[in-house]
């Protein structure tokens, strides 16, 4: 199948993923209200997108790319094909994950008051707030990209994905802008640096995009789906919910890990 098959549906991909990325700005407000987030219902929240990103990446993107695939080549050849692009997925996003320094990682757990000048962590800070945006803008280009490669196969898969996504970007949004205005005593540039941030969610569809567009075709297409599959599953297991249980009760993430799910498997029920 050509590429051009897929390009009507290009507009609607990147509108997506650029609002997915937009929900970076709610958690980057977090610089004019910190010490003071409610911390349950952010539990929750993360485990709601971490129940939607981890049913819809093994029930409706890996699943379909394994009978895709399957179909497209021999069954065995086509299976294998899916569980490399899985696992490779998961390896790109691990290798991304190992590039941000720990202390700015928003994958890596730490709560809100935590985040203060006085910790010995945060001391680089002060010598390039923009190197510390710019860490985790390029942490978060496969996010984008995942988005926009859902939604190129359709709405019905690609608004959930997005969905999930802008759920996981309003704590990413908090990760760089408590820390950066602990850096600088300035809230308005935390809250710009960390807005910021959430342009790497489209550039990264944009980026991809423009490398995969030429060998746009069906296996091509479910390949990535597969990989995309990895990618979320190493998100929420590595990001939403080590942050969800951090954030709040262990059992109020579990409970919004559940109906995520529960959402999820309603919503492609009645599509």
């Amino acid at each position: 199948m050509e590429s051009a098959v897929f390009s009507g549906s290009v507009a609607g991909a990147l509108f997506l993923t650029t609002l997915a990325g937009a929900a970076t700005v709610l958690g980057a407000a977090s610089a004019f209200f910190t010490r003071r987030t409610n911390t349950k219902v952010l539990s929750v929240a993360l485990g709601l997108s971490g129940g939607v990103m981890v049913y819809i990446s093994f029930v409706e993107l890996l699943a379909n790319a394994n009978r895709e695939l399957r179909a497209e080549f021999s069954g065995t050849t086509g299976a294998i094909i899916a569980m490399a692009a899985f696992f490779g997925g998961m390896l790109a996003a691990a290798v991304i994950d190992r590039m941000v320094p720990e202390p700015v990682n928003p994958h890596e757990t730490k709560s809100v008051e935590d985040m203060d000048k006085s910790h010995p962590d945060f001391h680089p800070l002060r010598r390039g707030a923009i190197r510390f945006a710019l860490a985790i803008a390029i942490h978060k280009f496969p996010e984008g990209l995942a988005v926009f490669a859902a939604s190129l196969g359709g709405l019905e898969l690609g608004i959930p994905v997005a969905i999930a996504m802008a759920l996981h970007n309003v704590p990413e949004g908090i990760a760089v802008s408590v820390p950066v205005y602990y850096a600088t005593g300035n809230r308005r540039k935390a809250f710009l640096y960390a807005s910021l941030t959430g342009l790497a969610d489209p550039a990264g569809a944009v980026l991809g995009y423009l490398l995969l567009a030429p060998f746009l075709t069906t296996a091509v297409l479910y390949t990535i789906y597969a990989a995309v599959a990895g990618v979320m599953v190493f998100v929420t297991f590595d990001g939403l919910l080590p942050m969800a249980q951090k954030y709040g009760e262990p059992h109020l993430s579990l409970y919004g890990l559940i109906a995520g799910m529960f959402v999820m498997a309603l919503g492609l029920a009645i599509v």
